[in-house]
């Protein structure tokens, strides 16, 4: 009897230590929730727009030397979703003079025909078109040509109505004006646009 009592004493003393602190359920797994995702502003291209450029020319054949170009600009764009697409009308005066043939480009007005990819603010774009180019020829004959011209830059919106990007052109004239020269000009420039 006196090993029954003893034996549940001990068993009452450890049972009791062992639901002292009461039940505990297990803690649960923390919910992990997943992060939303943010889709990037993809800037809207379309529209019209209109701005100024400034950069550096070089010419070569009939007028052999470099200088500063600069202008205006305005054009039409087409915003397909990623894709862009439209036309640019640009005018810039020139100082661009070769004073040992006597020859210069004053001026140079292009159309151009764009097309790019979009990609967040971005605009990166080529394009075709033609140059009409003003000036004078070896020997200070003044003359004019239409020329086909080919056009790379990118653009970045800074504003939903501001842009400024960069771009080369290059103007190919074989035979300026009758003149039996070639006359090859390639312009590096920046631009400033707004949209409205």
């Amino acid at each position: 009897m006196k090993r029954i009592l003893m034996s549940s004493s001990v068993l009452a003393v450890i049972g009791g230590a062992a639901f002292a602190g009461g039940y505990t359920a297990p803690a649960a797994e923390p919910v992990v929730v997943a992060a939303p995702v943010v889709a990037m502003p993809t800037a809207d291209w379309g529209g019209f727009y209109a701005g100024a450029q400034l950069g550096y020319g070089k010419a070569k054949d009939a007028v052999d030397d470099s200088g500063v170009v600069g202008g205006v600009h305005g054009g039409y764009l087409y915003d397909f979703g990623k894709y862009v697409a439209g036309g640019e009308l640009a005018f810039s005066g020139a100082d661009i003079t070769d004073n040992t043939q006597n020859s210069k480009i004053d001026s140079f007005t292009d159309l151009k025909f764009i097309g790019g990819v979009k990609q967040n603010n971005w605009l990166f774009y080529g394009g075709l078109g033609a140059s009409y180019i003003k000036g004078d020829t070896a020997g200070g004959v003044s003359a004019s040509d239409t020329v086909p011209m080919a056009t790379l830059g990118v653009r970045y919106q800074v504003r939903p109505n501001m842009t400024v990007g960069g771009a080369i052109d290059y103007r190919k004239g074989d035979n300026f004006d009758g003149s039996g020269q070639n006359l090859n000009l390639t312009t590096v420039g920046v631009t400033t646009s707004f949209q409205f």
